[in-house]
């Protein structure tokens, strides 16, 4: 009871309220920019949470996180290109509806679905999150390396275009996280005589560089392409029977997304790809999917704000990142001091269920500002791309610069920045190595205490009942394609055989 009481005095603080709602409004502004996406949102972002308190910070990321993706949707409806990836799957019948001269109902549709997909999946949340935790207590230094090592298996789920490049981009992530001061012995380690560098690389700076500047790179490099014509539309709710018509695809489409999020390395593309996919085999209007039907408009915005709120579980749950998003958002909690894993609801309990709150508040903000802010959503939309651009490059500087006053991690968003950029260019996914840079200072601490405990034995590792089977499912999650490859080789074999008899 105590720590509802604490949430609930966080959750009604102004500064908690006012940070939830500027941050779902922005988040909704930024996502609604082809492009820019969440992750650039909330990287955007990261500097202001060293001026706000913590459960400001906290809300601030929690809007900007729930608003981003739905954002992507309105771009998606009104001229056919989604704000962020995690609408692709919306451009298919949203963009239809909206040329037949149903905008207005097609962005009624994804507010409702996304607002209903973020609480559903918040409620699940709630619920979940303690039974992961309650296994919290048998966590120490062991159990935690095997756990980041599962974590790192996620790259290979965000690399699958190449998994070659993915890889590597992890390693390197791994490495820049280990410069600057041994956290067992306290030696420096590739710090290359520069004073700087002496407390490692910054993740704020990093992050900003890796995302934001690198975006501003890509875009001034990139072709143009001309855009077509932004379509306006009074915004429309679905009317209730409508709703009821539909629930079925709204509440399936929610858990699918629920479910996907909680799987580490997943992410809200594929969750609304599968989610669409599903609702169309499943849908009685199968045969209008892709000409403007609800469904798959439904389909695809339920989804991918449930994972929003899923991706959480495993991020609080377990520290394990369910995205690339709450990747940069783990790093975030780091940086407020909180340290999410499974000895966090032991702990703090107050702030798991201040967040909790804070996801629901979030979700309704984001209904209520699609709401209001429609009518200005195609002028936005129309904005030119160099002044844009501008202003992330004031944006990144000013608020990198006001973190610590210090020259040099302007200097790292640069560099971040440019190597970014040269990362992308050469078909490098940049997600795998900010993976690898926010689970290498667990992984590195955790296996360096480990050993100690151990005395220098890492057989002995697999002593621990929970880390034997995080190492198995690690085992099992690398070595399962090849597992497949070698099934369909016999199925294969078995199938030839009768006709080389015959012969």
């Amino acid at each position: 009871m105590d720590a509802f009481l604490s949430a609930l005095s966080m959750l009604t603080s102004m500064d908690a309220l006012l940070a939830v709602v500027a941050g779902t409004l922005v988040g909704i502004i930024i996502g609604a920019l082809p492009g820019l996406g969440s992750l650039l949102a909330i990287t955007m972002a990261l500097p202001l949470t060293f001026v706000l308190g913590q459960g400001a910070s906290i809300a601030l990321l929690l809007g900007i996180y729930c608003g981003s993706i739905y954002g992507g949707s309105l771009s998606a409806i009104l001229i056919n290109t989604p704000g962020t990836p995690q609408s692709a799957a919306t451009v298919l019948d949203g963009f239809p509806m909206a040329r037949r001269g149903d905008a207005g109902l097609a962005l009624g549709w994804s507010t409702t679905a996304s607002a209903f997909g973020g609480i559903l999946a918040t409620i699940i949340l709630a619920v979940a999150s303690p039974l992961l935790a309650k296994i919290g207590i048998r966590f120490g230094p062991v159990e935690y390396f095997a756990l980041g090592l599962f974590a790192l298996t996620c790259i290979v789920t965000v690399s699958r275009d190449n998994l070659v490049k993915g890889l590597l981009a992890g390693l390197l992530g791994l490495f820049v996280a280990v410069v600057g001061q041994d956290p067992v012995t306290g030696y420096l380690r590739y710090d290359f005589g520069v004073f700087d560098l002496s407390a490692g690389i910054g993740l704020v700076p990093f992050l900003v560089g890796l995302f934001a500047l690198s975006e501003v790179f890509w875009r001034a490099a990139e072709k143009k392409e001309e855009i077509g014509p932004v379509i306006r539309s009074a915004f429309q709710l679905p009317t209730l029977s409508e709703l009821r018509r539909r629930s079925a695809v709204l509440i399936k489409s929610s858990l699918i997304g629920t479910w996907i999020g909680t799987l580490p390395g997943v992410g809200a593309a594929s969750a609304s790809m599968v989610s669409y996919a599903e609702a169309k085999r499943s849908s009685p209007n199968k045969d209008k999917f892709g000409t403007g039907e609800p469904d798959g408009l439904i389909a695809s915005e339920a989804a991918n704000n449930a994972v929003s709120s899923g991706a959480m579980v495993p991020t609080l749950s377990l520290g394990v990142p369910g995205d690339p998003i709450t990747a940069v958002m783990l790093g975030a909690l780091v940086l407020q001091g909180v340290t999410p894993g499974p000895r966090l609801f032991l702990e703090n309990q107050s702030l798991v269920l201040f967040i909790f709150m804070m996801l629901f508040v979030a979700n309704i903000c984001m209904f209520l500002g699609g709401m209001l802010m429609s009518p200005l959503f195609s002028r936005i939309l129309r904005l030119p791309e160099p002044l844009l651009m501008a202003c992330v490059v004031v944006l990144v500087a000013t608020g990198t610069y006001s973190i610590n006053a210090n020259p040099f991690d302007l200097l790292v968003v640069l560099i971040a920045g440019i190597a970014g950029f040269l990362l992308r260019y050469n078909g490098f996914p940049l997600a795998p190595m900010v993976i690898g840079f926010v689970l290498s200072p667990m992984i590195e601490q955790s296996l360096r205490q480990g050993l100690i405990l151990n005395q220098g034995n890492f057989i002995a590792f697999a002593a621990s009942p929970i880390a034997a089977v995080l190492f198995a499912l690690t085992a099992l999650f690398l070595l399962w394609p090849v597992i497949r490859l070698i099934q369909r080789r016999v199925l294969q074999g078995r199938k030839s055989q009768p006709s080389t008899n015959s012969n």
